[in-house]
């Protein structure tokens, strides 16, 4: 068998299916257009629609190298041979059409005759009952019966779910030879070592499997296949390992330099190579198709990979920012075949980097008091971490719960996760649960019966009033034959003028007519594709299915939010001419009120930045520039330059919206005929909304003249409140705040010297435990430096001395405990004092040995407790001693 590259084997399976006749479609992104999945997690995912019979494919022949990723064992990638969270699949499906008589002779072909592999070291396996299937592989392909294998349910049959599409599989096993083999008597096909590799499985959805457990033969059957690239490079190339391939051992080697290790040296290195490799890869993938970290969903998986890298980064002595650094070798090694890569370069960069600073900043906090903790626990002979301390590493310095057991298992210890579960209060979905291959069938709803009436026309391009037939009524989720006066219920009609909430654009209010009766028109809703929903308040009248009614949308409002929705698509190019390229379009919201529009950004806007925005934004409404719409083919209008959303699914046929020599989208929505009818563009707030994200709130029109006029009215107010011309207010605002501020640092002084007198007579009459001198102290309205001043002063007065100062400011309290070195000696401990402390009084706190501070919100229990300080503090420090 000849050596091939992964990239020739690649382009040798696809071209090999177009041969047989079926269409090559680009790679689905890696968030797919399915709520039971967080990921694509196999080749059919974005084909699920067609076997499900919920739409008709335009292909009935297709072929596809699919980008994936599951992390439901991500601990096991690196350890494992074939364990990996990016991966791609090879497939070649068909919808209706070719079926085991074709695809069977064909998989053998391609293995055989292009990529070279040896008859003699290949078996296969089918289904128990799946006779059709032995005799294709006997008689058309030639295979002898002794190397098919006959397995059960669990390991040949593939269905998706309980009832639904289902059917038998046929696996293509290669034999590696007995170097890969586990070594056992009974080692053999089907057995968990690397000799006897599945390569290629073949799905035959033959059949529907109804509640009652039977199977039904479906009109039209289907194949789903699928092959991971990087296991049929291992064998094409003869290494051990996924890992060893030319996918990932140029990943892997920058790695190593990195880390000044060599690979094959050491298990431990190994390893540590093995994750960043697959990890920096995955991380990529996800930023090119819009993911950025957060604390949920596909953003924690993603946050998840890139921490996990960065630990096993410092495993090799990796301590400064890496990943930019291996960047580059993912894009020579997949910039080609997945362009996005490129596209999406200077994103990619920015949000790793970013991350991998933040996270970098955190081990550095995290780190030094988990050692610390588990040094403390290991003495006392303790083997199971505390969930609670924990959950407080994860609470108060981001340190994620999974590395605090992975450098817990480091050291011999578990983590009570069920104490952190209890003190997060909530389980946090883990990439495990979001990354399981769900496949739930699609069930039938009421909006499913309504469909079945065909789509719902859109008129509302062209016209904003439209003659038009009620299809259905639904009142509590049930189909009704009437709507009375006084009932609310969802009207679908056979044409609409009326624009259902898509794409970030609110849907239309207005009113429905007929014939002695009247409906007012709520919102509107697309709760299917190619369903628009009307929910509406019958005012008079009895609205009847069948009955022939005429539409009116409310236009001064459609107006409006025209104008906010191409103010939206100039914001958009805007902010890319103003902060790059890198800018893209993460959320949106299109009312006739305002515009908010959320995009990643890794700085907040400055003045300059906003005024220029807004100028070039002004500047194209002046020029009164033409909007046009245009109906195309996706490739057809991506050629165009045409900007396409990530949260946005697109069908064959696509709506491109364009400004004349400024802007073109890919946009469904509704929008004004010239840029002039914009009216004057405003930006209200500029904010961060999470991890690189940044949001705009601004109005158009009417809208921003109304935000003007209250803007100075705000102003006119003010300045005949501090009786000073506009223009003098920012000098009379900072001449109230000079003073403000200097009467402020003389009531702290006054406070602290009547503390101090306090304190004073305190110090004459400490508690002594044990040798060490307690001194407890409680005022009001001093913050943490001035009781941290007290505490100094019983540490001047006293070598082994502990101080728990507290004050009472407004509805909250401050606790402060220091401990002298003398002290710490003997075995006090601020940080762990005042934790107990907190669990008496119930507030969270922590510090080091020597400094520590808490507080919460002032109560009875509290006031209660303050009244015992003394005795609190004597009991807990005499534990200690």
């Amino acid at each position: 068998m000849k050596w091939r590259s992964a990239a020739e084997l690649r382009e040798m399976f696809l071209s090999f299916f177009e041969e047989k006749g079926c269409v090559r479609y680009p790679s689905a992104s890696l968030i797919p257009d399915d709520p039971t999945l967080l990921f694509t997690i196999a080749g059919m995912v974005p084909f699920k629609p067609y076997f499900l019979g919920l739409k008709l494919p335009s292909h009935t022949r297709v072929t596809t190298a699919q980008k994936c990723i599951r992390t439901n064992d991500i601990d096991n990638v690196g350890r494992t041979a074939r364990h990996h969270t990016f991966f791609e699949m090879l497939g070649n499906f068909s919808f209706g059409d070719y079926f085991k008589a074709e695809i069977i002779p064909w998989a053998w072909e391609f293995l055989t005759q292009r990529v070279g592999m040896e008859p003699d070291r290949m078996y296969v396996t089918i289904y128990r009952d799946d006779d059709e299937a032995e005799s294709i592989w006997m008689n058309s392909v030639g295979i002898p019966k002794d190397r098919i294998i006959r397995m059960g349910e669990e390991d040949n049959f593939w269905a998706a779910g309980p009832v639904g599409p289902c059917g038998p599989c046929s696996e293509i096993i290669y034999d590696q030879g007995p170097e890969f083999s586990c070594g056992k008597p009974t080692c053999g096909v089907g057995c968990d070592c690397d000799r006897y590799l599945e390569v290629w499985n073949l799905v035959f959805m033959q059949y529907n499997r109804d509640e009652a457990g039977n199977l039904t033969p479906l009109p039209k059957k289907n194949i789903d296949t699928g092959m991971g690239l990087e296991r049929l490079a291992s064998v094409v190339q003869r290494v051990k390992t996924d890992f060893e391939t030319d996918l990932f051992r140029p990943l892997i080697d920058k790695a190593c330099s990195l880390g000044g290790v060599s690979y094959g040296a050491s298990p431990k290195a190994d390893l540590a190579v093995r994750v960043i490799s697959d990890h920096v890869r995955a991380a990529a993938f996800l930023v090119a198709d819009g993911v950025l970290p957060s604390n949920e969903g596909a953003g924690y998986v993603l946050r998840r990979l890139i921490r996990r890298a960065i630990r096993f980064g410092r495993l090799i002595g990796i301590d400064g920012p890496f990943i930019k650094e291996i960047l580059p070798v993912v894009e020579q090694l997949m910039g080609d075949p997945y362009t996005e890569l490129l596209e999406h370069r200077a994103t990619i960069y920015q949000v790793l980097d970013l991350e991998e600073g933040r996270f970098l900043r955190t081990l550095e906090q995290g780190s030094a008091l988990l050692e610390e903790e588990l040094s403390r626990l290991k003495a006392g002979g303790e083997t199971v971490f505390p969930g609670q301390t924990a959950f407080e590493l994860y609470d108060t310095y981001g340190f994620p719960f999974e590395l605090t057991a992975e450098i817990c298992a480091e050291h011999g210890m578990k983590v009570d996760s069920t104490a952190f579960e209890e003190a997060m209060e909530r389980q946090r979905e883990m990439a495990r649960s979001g990354s399981k291959h769900s496949s739930a069938v699609l069930k039938r709803t009421v909006y499913s019966d309504v469909l079945a009436h065909g789509k719902t026309v859109f008129v509302g391009y062209e016209t904003e009033e439209a003659e038009s037939s009620v299809v259905a009524i639904v009142a509590d989720g049930k189909a009704v034959d009437h709507a009375s006066a006084g009932e609310s219920v969802e009207v679908f009609l056979k044409e609409t003028p009326f624009y259902g909430e898509k794409g970030g654009q609110v849907g239309d209010r207005g009113v429905i007519l007929w014939e002695g009766g009247e409906a007012q028109v709520e919102d509107v809703q697309c709760p299917m594709d190619g369903l628009i929903s009307h929910k509406v308040m019958v005012l008079k009248g009895s609205l009847q299915a069948g009955q022939s009614v005429k539409c009116q949308v409310d236009s001064k409002r459609r107006w409006h939010i025209r104008r906010h929705h191409t103010a939206t698509h100039l914001l958009h190019e805007a902010l890319s001419r103003v902060l790059g390229g890198h800018v893209r379009q993460s959320g949106s919201l299109v009312s006739e009120d305002m515009l908010r529009f959320d995009f990643n950004h890794f700085a907040p806007m400055s003045p300059e930045e906003i005024a220029k925005v807004e100028d070039v934004i002004n500047q194209v409404v002046l020029m009164d520039l033409p909007v046009s719409t245009v109906e195309t083919d996706l490739d057809s209008a991506k050629a165009m330059g045409a900007k396409a959303l990530f949260d946005e699914k697109y069908g064959d046929t696509v709506r491109v919206v364009s400004v004349k020599d400024f802007s073109t989208e890919l946009c469904g929505g509704t929008h004004v005929h010239s840029t002039g009818q914009i009216g004057l563009f405003k930006i209200q707030r500029e904010e961060g909304i999470g991890s690189g994200l940044r949001r705009i709130t601004a109005t158009a029109g009417m809208a921003s003249l109304e935000g003007y006029r209250r803007a100075f009215d705000v102003l006119k107010s003010a300045s005949s409140i501090l009786g000073v011309e506009p223009d003098g207010l920012p000098k009379r605002l900072e001449e109230l705040i000079k003073e403000v501020r200097g009467l402020e640092k003389e009531l702290k002084q006054l406070r602290l010297s009547l503390s101090t007198g306090e304190i004073e007579r305190e110090l004459s009459s400490p508690i002594n435990v044990k040798g060490v001198n307690v001194v407890t102290f409680f005022t009001e309205g001093a913050d943490g430096d001035a009781l941290r001043a007290m505490g100094d002063m019983v540490k001047g007065r006293y070598p082994a001395s502990v101080s728990v100062m507290v004050s009472k400011n407004d509805s909250k309290f401050l606790v402060v405990v220091m401990v002298s070195d003398e002290a710490v000696s003997r075995g006090i401990k601020a940080g762990a004092l005042i934790k107990e402390l907190g669990a008496l009084w119930g507030f969270n706190a922590g510090g080091k040995a020597n400094t520590a501070q808490g507080g919460g919100v002032w109560s009875d229990q509290v006031s209660q407790r303050v009244s015992s300080i003394k005795e609190d503090v004597e009991k807990i420090i005499g534990g200690m001693i």
